[in-house]
């Protein structure tokens, strides 16, 4: 019995590591994506006439901090 389940957490174990890169990565992209929001909205806030500005650069930022999410839940499978 106690073979069995070493065993079965043997084949188990490279499963739940590659699960837990990707949630690790997407966490993090969540918490980058936040931040950037958080600046952007901030920065308008501060400086109402370089809206256009800020919203590429944040637009742009939170595509880089996705992209991390992206790139772990691809090769993590």
């Amino acid at each position: 019995m106690i073979s069995e389940l070493a065993l079965l957490a043997q084949a188990a174990a490279p499963l739940f590591n590659a699960k837990f890169a990707v949630a690790i990565a997407g966490f993090g992209a969540a918490i980058g994506v936040g931040l950037v929001g958080w600046g952007a909205t901030n920065a308008i806030g501060r400086n109402p006439g370089a809206f256009g500005k800020i919203l590429v650069m944040g637009i742009l930022g939170m595509a880089f901090a996705e992209a991390i999410a992206f790139y772990a839940l691809f090769l993590g499978n």
